[in-house]
Order: C-alpha cells, then sequence, then structure tokens
C-alpha cells in the first residue's frame, strides 16, 4: 500500500523529524563548541529545515488532494494482544493543521531573529524551538492514540524549557515550573486513559479505537461508570494543552518565555491539543457525563477567560487569556459533535491570534515594557506594528470579512438550532474579546506619548516583514478556509445571525471605546469597582484556592508521609537493631568456648523444631 502511494506522501512521516534535525544542527553553537562565528548560524539552519517541512508538507498536501487520504503504519511493538505502532493520518485535515504549524513556526522563527538580535543563547533558542515544531507536526499527523500522548508529553517539556529560558531569573524558573506541573496534570489523566484503553480495545490506532468503542456501546461490555472515567481522562489532556479551566493557569505564567515562543503557544500550540480531542471525540460520544463535562468547561473557559482578559495591564496576559476564552468555544464546538466548526474556530484563530502575539512582541521589543499603562501615543510611531494589530483584532472578533465573522457565524446559525443559550453565549465572548481587543489598541497605539514611548521607533525590517506576510494571510484566511475539507460553505448563514454576530462586535468595540481609562493609576478609585476589578485581574483567585485546597492536602499528606516514615517506620527498624544489639551483648556472655555446650545446644534446638513440626502437621 505504501509502495503504491506518490513519493512526498510516502515521505511524510519525515515531516516532524525536520524539526528534530534542527535540535542537532543547532547542538554545535547551543553546547559552545563553536565560537568563533556567533550562534546565528544555528537559526539559519533551522530556519532551512523548518522551510523543507513546509515545502515537502505543501506537496504532500498536493499529493492528498489528488490521490485522496492515505495512511503510513509502522510497526513497533507486539506484545501478547496488544499492538502498536507508529502511525501517521495522511488527511486533507491533517495535512493543512501540519502546513499551519510549519508555517507559524517559519514565521516565528524569522520574527525571533529580529526580537532575539541580542541573545546571547539564541542557538539554544532555536534548537529549543525546533524541538517544539517536530513534537506539534507529528501531533497533528499522529493516527495513533499512543503517538499522540508520547508527543504531547515531548510538548510539555518543551513548553518547561522554552518558558525557562531566561532561566537566570527566579520568577521565569518558577512560571516554568508551575506549567509543567499544571500540564502533567492532565498528562497523567491522559495517560491512564491510554492503559485503559490499551488494555480494553487491544490496539492504539483511531479506527480501531473507533471500531471497539461502537462494539462496546452496543453489546454493553463497556459499564457507565468505566465510560465515565475512560471520557474524563482523555479530555483531561487536550483540557491542559489548551488552557482550559481548570488547568488554565499555566499559559498566563507562559508569557515570561520569549515572545517568538509565545506567537507559537498562543496559535498553534493549542491547536494541537483541540485536534486530539476532535480525534477522540467518537469515544467521547458514548458518554453523556464526559460529553457534559467538555461542555462545562468549554462554557466557564469561554466566558471565564473574556473577563479576566479585560482587567488584566500586562499585554501578553491580557491576551493569552483570550485564548483560553477562543479555545473555549472550540470545546463547546467539539462537545457538540460540529468538527467542522471547531476546525473553522481553530485555523481563523490560530493565523490572527499569532499576528496579535506578533505586534504585541513588536511593542515589547520597541519599549522594553509589557505594563499598558505606561504605555501610549505609538500608532503614529510604528505604523506597521499599529496595522498588524488593527488587523488581527479585526481577525479574531466577528467583523467582515475576516476569518472569525464567517467562523462565528456558521457556528452561530448551528448553535440557534441546537443549543440557543450556547450562541448567546459565543456571541457573548465575542463581544468581550471585542471590548478587550479596543482597550488594549486605546491604551497602547492611542493618545499622548508616555516616556517609554516617546523616541519608540518602529521595528526592524526581520520583524516587519514577517508581520506585513502574515497581515497578508489574514486577510485571505476567508478564502484559505472555503478551501478546508470538511466545510461545507463559509457563507451558509442567516442574515439575521451576520446582524448578531457583526452586533456584539460593534458592542464590544463601542464599550472599549467608551470605556474609561486612567494612566495615572490602574485600579478605579470606587471600592465596589475595584474589589470586582482585583477579583478579574487575580483570575477570579483561582490561585489561591489552589493552594488553600489542593496544594494544601497534597503538603498535609507529604507531611503526614514525613511523620510516618520518621516515626514509625525509622522508630521500628531503630527498636528493632537495638533489640538485637542488646540480645547480642546479652548472648555473648554465655558463650564458655565448651564444645560439648554447644552441640548440646544445637541438638536441644533441633529436637524442639522437629516437635514443633510433628505437632503442627500431626
Amino acid at each position: 500500500m505504501t509502495a503504491a502511494l506518490p513519493l512526498p506522501l510516502q515521505t511524510a512521516w519525515l515531516i516532524p523529524l525536520y524539526g528534530f534535525a534542527g535540535v542537532l544542527l543547532s547542538l554545535p553553537w547551543a553546547a559552545g563548541w563553536i565560537r568563533r562565528t556567533g550562534p546565528r548560524p544555528a537559526a539559519y539552519l533551522n530556519l532551512l529545515a523548518t522551510l523543507v517541512a513546509f515545502l515537502h508538507g505543501s506537496l504532500a498536501m498536493r499529493a492528498v488532494f489528488e490521490h485522496g487520504p492515505a495512511s503510513l503504519s509502522f510497526e513497533w511493538l507486539q506484545v501478547a494482544d496488544l499492538h502498536l505502532a507508529i502511525q501517521f493520518d495522511l488527511s486533507p485535515t491533517n495535512l493543512v493543521a501540519l502546513e499551519l504549524v510549519t508555517a507559524m513556526s517559519l514565521i516565528a522563527q524569522f520574527f525571533g531573529l529580529g526580537y532575539l538580535d541580542k541573545e546571547w543563547s539564541l542557538a539554544r533558542f532555536y534548537a529549543l524551538v525546533g524541538f517544539f515544531e517536530g513534537a506539534m507536526s507529528g501531533v497533528v499527523i499522529s493516527g495513533s492514540l499512543f503517538l499522540s500522548y508520547f508527543l504531547l508529553e515531548m510538548l510539555t517539556l518543551s513548553t518547561y524549557l522554552l518558558v525557562g529560558f531566561w532561566y537566570a531569573q527566579p520568577l521565569v524558573v518558577t512560571a516554568a515550573r508551575d506549567a509543567f506541573l499544571t500540564k502533567r496534570v492532565g498528562d497523567v489523566l491522559l495517560l491512564m486513559g491510554v492503559v485503559a484503553l490499551s488494555a480494553w480495545a487491544g490496539a492504539m490506532d483511531f479506527p480501531s479505537l473507533y471500531h471497539w468503542s461502537a462494539e462496546a456501546a452496543a453489546s454493553g461490555s463497556l459499564s457507565p461508570l468505566a465510560a465515565t472515567l475512560l471520557g474524563l481522562g482523555l479530555i483531561a489532556g487536550p483540557t491542559g494543552k489548551c488552557a482550559q479551566v481548570p488547568m488554565h493557569l499555566w499559559l498566563d505564567e507562559a508569557m515570561e518565555g520569549p515572545n517568538p515562543a509565545s506567537i507559537l503557544r498562543n496559535s498553534v500550540v493549542v491547536t494541537c491539543g483541540a485536534l486530539v480531542l476532535i480525534k477522540v471525540m467518537p469515544i467521547l460520544q458514548y458518554s453523556p457525563v464526559a460529553t457534559t463535562v467538555l461542555l462545562l468547561i468549554g462554557a466557564v473557559s469561554a466566558i471565564g477567560g473574556s473577563l479576566v482578559a479585560i482587567a488584566q495591564v500586562d499585554i501578553k496576559r491580557a491576551f493569552s487569556y483570550t485564548t483560553t476564552a477562543y479555545l473555549g468555544l472550540v470545546f463547546i464546538a467539539i462537545a457538540l459533535q460540529l468538527p467542522s466548526i471547531a476546525l473553522l474556530l481553530l485555523f481563523a484563530h490560530a493565523v490572527a491570534k499569532a499576528l496579535l502575539m506578533m505586534s504585541v512582541g513588536s511593542v515589547i521589543a520597541t519599549t522594553n515594557c509589557q505594563d499598558i499603562t505606561e504605555l501610549g501615543g505609538l500608532g503614529g510611531r510604528m505604523p506597521a506594528t499599529t496595522s498588524a494589530y488593527l488587523v488581527a483584532g479585526a481577525g479574531l472578533t466577528g467583523l467582515v470579512p475576516l476569518g472569525c465573522f464567517w467562523s462565528f457565524g456558521l457556528a452561530a446559525e448551528v448553535l440557534v438550532q441546537q443549543a440557543p443559550l450556547f450562541a448567546l453565549l459565543l456571541l457573548a465572548t465575542n463581544a468581550l474579546m471585542a471590548l478587550n481587543l479596543t482597550r488594549v489598541f486605546r491604551q497602547v497605539f492611542l493618545g499622548a506619548a508616555q516616556p517609554k514611548t516617546r523616541r519608540a521607533p518602529e521595528v526592524n525590517w526581520q520583524m516587519a516583514l514577517p508581520m506585513v506576510a502574515l497581515g497578508v494571510v489574514v486577510l485571505l484566511t476567508p478564502q484559505l478556509l472555503s478551501q478546508l475539507d470538511p466545510v461545507p460553505g463559509i457563507a451558509s448563514f442567516s442574515p439575521a445571525v451576520a446582524v448578531a454576530v457583526l452586533g456584539s462586535s460593534a458592542a464590544g468595540v463601542l464599550v472599549g471605546a467608551l470605556l474609561p481609562i486612567h494612566k495615572s493609576y490602574a485600579r478605579s478609585i470606587l471600592q465596589p469597582v475595584r474589589v470586582l476589578q482585583d477579583f478579574l485581574a487575580y483570575d477570579f483567585y483561582t490561585d489561591r484556592f489552589y493552594r488553600a485546597t489542593i496544594v494544601a492536602l497534597v503538603a498535609s499528606l507529604a507531611r503526614l508521609s514525613d511523620w510516618f516514615d520518621r516515626i514509625v517506620v525509622n522508630g521500628f527498624v531503630n527498636q528493632l537493631g537495638r533489640l538485637s544489639l542488646v540480645s547480642a551483648d546479652g548472648l555473648k556472655l554465655s558463650v564458655s568456648g565448651q564444645s560439648q555446650s554447644y552441640v548440646l545446644t544445637a541438638v536441644v534446638a533441633i529436637v524442639l523444631l522437629l516437635a514443633s513440626l510433628s505437632w503442627v502437621f500431626g
């Protein structure tokens, strides 16, 4: 079967390896073995590897559109009834996602040449980005749950390394640790689901899992409790990767890393997690409880993330929470069995959010400031960055004619018929995101120049060029979305829905334009408003709640375990040792040196032993 495929499809398994090859190519500079040339050759080699991956993916996508979907399978392990293989699913949707990953990685790496132009450990950064890219590329074309889990673990590791890139700063080290541990919670629960499925289904490729789940549901062999626990385990991994409540805090912590990594993290990393959830959704549909939990997670994340975002003064955190909100809408679409809507939302969000984070990075690189209360008046000084922000903002909200207008329109059209409450939630989320984008735009780009922005120039060409190129892609997003395989037509919604989407966007922009904003103080002088503002700014005090409950419980159990180990276990062992020493001291006094006494003692002991055994078995 593989031999009959076109060459680009036969070798498609190499595409994730290009990113990993970049790690090896960067190693001589990252490890300091080559010093005379500086670290930039490592960046160029990684860019070349990513470009090759993008071109190879383009050829593979063209072959799939011409010859139809294909799959690759490589035997890995077969023990008893467990059969494991490394499998890749080369469907149009997966290859479009692959092209999205490699394109965003290429743009972010090019942007990083300008953003990190004076970074002494540039080679290490590009090596980590290559590792990041390889893991993401593998996730989107993975054809088995086992391989998906393995690559998601690699994403967790690369997140830890990239967030902790500036490891000399204590806050960065803490953020990397917290991000790693938060995502590990979801990974461990997902591992439980993977192990359970491997035992029950005997295979880990998605078609076999779909077949097994259908048979188990029809025969009733899978109990409701087991189905619920399995579904919750499979949900947990994507929930952590997509920064959804209650495992959303890591994305906020991850903003301590370099901005080029934040571009990928807020656009395609969360997309990879959602794609895994789409792949396992045919298994989850047999558990009503798991589906309800997924709906609840999406709804809380969409509204909660939007509300928290509007209270942030850190420009990167203001938009990291909107990623949580947007992916909440994707989770709702997946839970309602609307994969085409979920894919539209994912792809429209990815390109626009990447452009938005690039404009944010340009502001930070020029002003060395992330506090929006200390910024202002950049609109006339940074025209390319301002244009990128406006295009990205329009692309993220329901404004004609960019991508999210069509995505929100299709989603609202279906939700009005199936779940009207969630249609209202979508419109409310859109309005809150438009409000947040307008609020930040007023603070950063309008108004009088502040001390940190009076001499702010436009960014260098290495940052401006990818911004302009991606801005063109965002403008062309509707045309690109119309070519997506499972989408029947991006304009198939009623005029009433279009008016509702536009109305919610306009309402958010209007409120954001009229919202009172003060440069001299970030918090309101009115006590009730200040309490609400702090409640939102500190993410509903979620971290404090975790410290008071889960962290306190784990710490108490750890202290109890330590006490038991020191007092009970060590105490018993020490007392036993002392008893042995005391017995030895007593026995040494009975040593006489007479052989007949030793023989008599041994004979008496043997007689007593034989007598006791005859009594027991007799």
